[in-house]
């Protein structure tokens, strides 16, 4: 079976392979044998290829944070999962036609879930949901600022904020994303500079701004800090600049500005099993009535991964790109 791993830290089209490896034999007791339906290529793929994310500490290693697929077959010890039964993929080696993991590694979700939606639902969707409840109480008419507003996060932000009343200010480092972002339903689109915090006020005024969502630090980690309301938070949640969050003692000590970090990986990691169930439960249920979505731009076989990745670490994209081990899904 084909299996996707790298060898090397580096550019991810040229450092990772498609290999064959062999199958999984029968599960042990408390196992499953889970073949992989879809896996989203997440910008933390990437980092964690270039060397900038916490990854594996010996090489060559398997990849893939998500990833959804059917079971298979059962060890002996498993009860509450049946062959055929559709599971998210909790492990973070995903990348594969087939795979043998812990059955507490998995968990069931509703069988009509669109496959592709559900091969993107661990990471990002619960991260945009969590950002907004665990820092700041918002009430409806208060305003959330983020950048990195076209990525899948900023999508499921704008949706949620919208379905609880809450107001976005959406920020881009590109014109030409402006259009697609006001689409989502953003109330404010607006491209980032030096300027931007002038360009907040002028845009909502006096309004109540307490939070700000940052996947980029360096100096837009700034110009978010610099247009909160007096007392807010910022929460950094990525990597994308390379540089360390910027923020400065005018901000800290004579706005009180705070500066938080968010990693779902520590969140999932302190979680009950109830307690994760339960937000994957919620994911499932916000993306069955439509209220998050994240758009596909192209899916590929495993054997196509220095195309697919190459395609994941452009630019301008309009969507995810996903690999489908088992062929193309409808």
């Amino acid at each position: 079976m084909k299996a996707i791993e790298f060898d090397r830290y580096g550019p991810p089209h040229e450092v990772c392979h498609c290999i064959e490896v062999a199958e999984p034999g029968a599960p042990g007791p408390d196992e499953v044998i889970v073949a992989v339906e879809a896996c989203s290529i997440n910008p933390a793929d990437l980092l964690l290829i270039e060397g900038r994310y916490p990854g594996p500490k010996q090489l060559p290693a398997r990849l893939g944070i998500e990833g959804v697929g059917r079971v298979t077959a059962t060890g002996s010890g498993v009860g509450h999962l049946d062959t055929g039964q559709r599971v998210l993929l909790l492990g973070r080696t995903n990348w594969t036609e087939t795979i043998c993991t812990a059955a507490n590694n998995v968990i069931a979700i509703d069988q009509n879930i669109d496959p592709l939606q559900a091969a993107m639902m661990k990471v990002n969707p619960p991260t945009a949901m969590l950002m907004l409840s665990n820092y700041i109480d918002l009430a409806p008419g208060d305003w959330v600022i983020q950048n990195a507003s076209n990525s899948a996060v900023g999508y499921h932000v704008i949706r949620l904020a919208r379905a609880r009343g809450i107001h976005t200010v959406s920020v881009v480092r590109r014109q030409s994303a402006v259009a697609t972002v006001a689409a989502l339903g953003a109330d404010l689109v607006l491209v980032d500079d030096e300027n931007l915090a002038e360009k907040v006020r002028s845009g909502i005024g006096d309004a109540n701004l307490p939070l700000a969502l940052d996947a980029i630090g360096g100096a837009a980690c700034l110009h978010l800090a610099q247009s909160l309301s007096i007392g807010g938070t910022v929460v950094n949640y990525g990597f994308l600049s390379g540089e360390p969050c910027m923020i400065t003692p005018t901000e800290t000590i004579v706005r009180d500005i705070t500066l938080r970090g968010f990693w779902l990986a520590n969140h999932l990691g302190k979680a009950t099993r109830q307690g994760i169930e339960a937000i994957f439960t919620e994911v499932t249920s916000l993306i069955r009535d439509g209220t998050i979505a994240a758009p596909v731009e192209a899916t590929y076989g495993l054997d196509e991964v220095k195309t697919a990745l190459a395609h994941a670490g452009r630019g301008e994209r309009s969507g995810k790109i996903l690999f489908t081990p088992g062929g193309p899904i409808a």
